[in-house]
């Protein structure tokens, strides 16, 4: 396990309908946190295009691209060039008909280090992620860099502590959740501080559980037709293996850049020994659907 410090960064954008200005954009602001010393950087969900998932629409599949292609390719060339690794979200294209949303861990050599498929896709109004997206089958797993062991995980499977404990049992340090989420404006007023504590909630707790860092990184800004459609709440944060909010964001397009001392993962998980203490003999419930108690069903 690590034991030195590691600057994280987490660039928080709007994002525009031109793809390959989104992804310039976004190669000036890893530029940028490679600059203020961050090693490992951070990249909000499908940062390449406007939320997509809005619609059910045949067309938007074209959007989609191989591993490896052309914004890995260029995000190789960014990680190369300043020495970091990048944490690269991405609509794959895997073969005609099969697609995930994906992304891939690219070293500060510009190789491909790791590759995660997202694993829980939800169907929720605006998030027809189902429509588009075959679930993961790489199952969860630990990437290393020369700074940290990486877990990667995707928004959805932000809400999943089985996620987090079987990335973190992997080896990761630092689970990483690059994210889509927002407010229906109409619902804003009534549920939006509620739904952003709980999702801050949900991920601290998966800091604690595991006794490792969580970096959460969304996006911000309107998408879709006023006055429906969603608005990305930002708040991008990092969370040290205590929970501890070590740095937050804005509702704005914002860059950060935090320093994590890994040695507080072996400081926590000795006074909170929770993977000691695990009653790995009482769990085989969890690969059944739901527990039914009724005439030993």
């Amino acid at each position: 396990m690590s034991q030195g410090h590691v600057k994280v960064g987490l660039i928080q954008t709007a994002v525009s309908a031109d793809k390959v200005a989104n992804i310039k954009k976004t190669a000036r602001l890893i530029e940028d946190a490679a600059a203020r010393g961050a090693r490992i950087v951070c990249l909000q969900e499908l940062f390449a295009s406007e939320y997509f998932c809005q619609r059910e629409d045949a067309e938007l599949f074209n959007l989609a691209e191989p591993v490896p292609g052309p914004t890995t390719q260029m995000m190789a060339e960014v990680a190369k060039s300043r020495g970091v690794s990048i944490v690269v979200p991405l609509f794959e294209r895997r073969a005609a008909g099969v697609y995930h949303n994906s992304l891939v861990l690219i070293g500060p050599n510009g190789n491909i280090a790791g590759h995660y498929r997202k694993m829980h896709i939800p169907d929720d109004p605006l998030f027809y992620e189902k429509y588009y997206f075959t679930p993961g089958d790489l199952g969860f797993m630990s990437i290393p860099t020369p700074e940290a062991a990486v877990g990667p995980l995707i928004c959805w499977d932000q809400w999943y502590p089985e996620a987090a404990r079987m990335t973190a049992m992997s080896g990761a340090e630092i689970l990483v959740y690059p994210t889509a989420i927002g407010w229906h404006p109409s619902e804003k007023a009534q549920y939006g501080a509620s739904q952003l504590s709980a999702w801050q909630t949900m991920q601290r707790a998966h800091a604690i559980s595991n006794g490792v860092f969580v970096v959460a990184v969304n996006r911000v800004g309107h998408e879709g037709s006023a006055p429906g459609g969603l608005e990305f709440w930002g708040h991008s944060f990092v969370a040290d293996p205590f929970g501890v909010v070590l740095a937050e964001a804005g509702e704005g397009e914002e860059t950060l850049v935090v320093e994590c001392d890994l040695g507080r993962i072996e400081e926590v998980r000795r006074n909170w020994p929770f993977f000691r203490d695990r009653r790995i003999d009482a769990y085989g419930g969890l690969t059944s659907r739901f527990l039914d108690q009724r005439a030993g069903r």
